[in-house]
């Protein structure tokens, strides 16, 4: 069974946080949730372990242990 990885994994992880930022830049807060629901889907169907994404939910949530939360 694959495990999350919680490790920093991201070559340049402020830029992406910008990106993320910028993506969602002069959209109500409608639009926002509803464009950061598709990318959710999106990676959570890129990752495709049912397991994986049960970690990273709970994670996310404040559920769990972890280094990255």
């Amino acid at each position: 069974m694959a495990k999350l990885n919680t490790d920093p994994n991201l070559a340049d992880a402020d830029a992406f946080y910008a990106a993320l930022v910028k993506m969602t830049e002069g959209m109500d807060d409608a639009a926002a949730q509803k464009t950061m629901a598709k990318l959710t889907l999106l990676l959570a169907n890129h990752i495709g372990d049912a397991a994986v994404l049960t970690e990273a939910m709970a994670l996310a949530r404040g559920n769990g242990q972890s280094k990255a939360a």
